[in-house]
């Protein structure tokens, strides 16, 4: 059997070089699925919360969500 050229060899040390990177990116991108899912969990959580402390609020007594930056500051 022939041995391999230097061309081929360096083919194959590309085409490994290329299994590996593309292996890590599949793991890497699972990884980061797993992360999206989890955070979306958290956030239909968190959205429950809030509608569920909008709907215990008394109606009428004036009191209102205020965003952040609509607050005044402690020494107002």
């Amino acid at each position: 059997m022939p041995h391999p050229s230097p061309a081929n060899d360096v083919t194959d040390q590309r085409l490994t070089d290329l299994e590996i990177k593309v292996s890590f990116q599949e793991d890497l991108l699972d990884q980061l699925n797993t992360i999206i899912v989890r955070q979306q969990q958290h956030i239909d959580l968190l959205l429950r919360e809030v509608r569920q402390l909008r709907e215990q609020a008394p109606e009428g007594t004036g009191q209102r969500f205020t965003q952040a930056h609509e607050e005044l500051p402690p020494h107002y």
